[in-house]
């Protein structure tokens, strides 16, 4: 694969899953909402989607589901989503973090077992999933898919039927899960939402009207104008139905692990993750990077999108102007057509431009969240120079990349990550940067407001759980 064509693509770490799930208690439609916000989470994942729904006062286990590689406006219109109704359904985007793409990994997951119906929507990795799966296999089970998520489906219905309710089903069976994951699970007649004990990944409870709302991040929520009710609680079980909303906290413990990446990078800065909001800490990334890296220069700019609010905090803090350098066109994918070879140009120049009026005759300091393999960067700095700037004075607003993510994020290994072999000084050399600058590891508590409970493992390599013991060799769903 052309490294020029899909540096943008493949020198950027990519967005998780999202998931989104609604129960309307009054009997309503739900599918124009679960569009909505599933249209809210796109950023989380832009390879395929998926949503199920049913009719809690139809025929007992009958579902409806579209899903289809794509983003939510090409796999939904006006056709399928009329043919799909109910007041209670599930919905997910997807990102793959290893292994093929296919339509046979898109979820949601919609299962036939002796209970009837399960459907599952999952966000995270699970590291002893071969472990599991292999687990099932000597005993019969056969896999349709090659991620986690059917793993943890077949998990749930195998404790379903020793347990009494499906909610009771999914507590059996998170004892046996080690890793990240926030789900949603559907039964006939049940909304079911989970999260790991180490709340790895956000979760959310909202409500509008007598419709509740369980969605990857409060964004979602204030795109349907649903009422933000609370986070679901790392190890909490929540469970929809009739009778309104309960709770089973019995795996909940005192150690946290979030993922740091989720306030720098993945989540939208209008979205709050356990009390923390995702823009305050950007801005507050960017204020200590003008405090640990200062420079003198005449203009502050970032690379959209994350960028920006780390920018603005390197701007309040330092006094110098913030400036809007680029131009991104928000119609560019994952992926795009890519003509004959004498007309293939860089995939960095079709999503983003620089405006010279910024940028010319000026000394810029240009914040970007990371550097992965530092093609892109490289790249950006290249156009801000070619646009005029005079000096431009990178500022990331993380600590260098060193070691691979195993709960959800696709942090590549070993000599794929540009930090892991190279000092700052060579990486500001390969980028052709003026200066380079990260944020301080020993700052990163700053950015939650003093709470230590995340992890930074692709940062340090202290790993919250161990790491599995052998490769993946199957696809992990974030």
């Amino acid at each position: 694969m052309n490294i020029e064509n899909n540096e943008f693509i493949h020198d950027r770490l990519h967005e998780e899953c999202g998931v989104f799930g609604v129960y309307d208690l009054s009997g309503k439609d739900i599918v124009s909402t679960m569009y909505y916000g599933l249209f809210a989470l796109q950023h989380r994942g832009q390879e395929s989607c998926g949503m199920a729904v049913s009719d809690t006062k139809g025929p007992k286990g009958k579902v409806k589901s579209v899903k289809d590689m794509g983003l939510v406006s090409e796999v939904f219109n006006q056709e399928n989503l009329d043919k799909l109704s109910g007041d209670i359904g599930i919905g997910h985007v997807r990102y793959s973090t290893a292994g093929e793409s296919g339509i046979h990994n898109t979820q949601p997951l919609v299962l036939n077992y002796i209970k009837g119906t399960l459907c599952l929507a999952h966000n995270g990795n699970l590291v002893n999933a071969n472990e599991l799966r292999k687990e099932l296999e000597y005993t019969g089970a056969i896999f349709q898919t090659t991620i986690d998520t059917e793993v943890i489906a077949y998990h749930i219905a195998r404790e379903r039927l020793h347990a009494v309710t499906i909610e009771e089903a999914v507590v059996r069976a998170m004892k046996k899960l080690k890793g990240a994951y926030s789900m949603i699970i559907m039964s006939p007649r049940k909304l079911i939402g989970a999260r790991d004990p180490l709340g790895f990944h956000p979760l959310c409870i909202g409500k509008k009207k007598n419709a509740y709302i369980l969605a990857s991040e409060t964004a979602a929520l204030n795109a349907v104008d649903a009422e933000f009710v609370r986070d679901v609680e790392p190890g909490e079980v929540v469970m929809i139905d009739e009778n309104g909303l309960h709770s089973d906290k019995s795996l909940c413990g005192s150690n946290k692990a979030r993922c740091i990446f989720e306030y720098i990078y993945f989540a939208r800065p209008d979205t709050h993750f356990d009390g923390i909001s995702v823009y305050n800490s950007r801005v507050m990334a960017g204020r200590i990077l003008a405090q640990t890296h200062p420079v003198e220069a005449d203009v502050i700019v970032g690379v959209p999108d994350s960028g920006n609010a780390a920018a603005m905090g390197y701007a309040l803090e330092s006094g110098i102007p913030f400036g809007m350098a680029f131009v991104k066109n928000s119609y560019v994918g994952r992926t795009f057509i890519k003509p004959k070879q004498n007309l293939r140009i860089s995939a960095v120049r079709i999503k983003l431009n620089v405006l010279p009026e910024v940028v010319k005759g000026k000394k810029v300091v240009m914040i970007d969240d990371s550097i992965v393999r530092g093609t892109t960067c490289a790249n950006i700095v290249k156009m801000l120079k070619k646009a005029g700037a005079t000096e431009v004075h990178v500022r990331i607003s993380s600590p260098p990349f060193l070691y691979p993510c195993y709960f959800g994020t696709d942090v590549p290994r070993g000599d794929q990550l540009i930090a892991r072999n190279n000092t700052v000084e060579q990486i500001r050399k390969m980028i052709d940067a003026d200066t380079l600058g990260y944020l301080s590891i020993d700052r990163l508590s700053d950015l939650m407001e003093g709470d230590t409970g995340y992890c930074d493992a692709c940062f340090t390599g202290n790993y919250p759980l161990d790491p599995p013991k052998e490769d993946f060799n199957v696809e992990y769903e974030e």
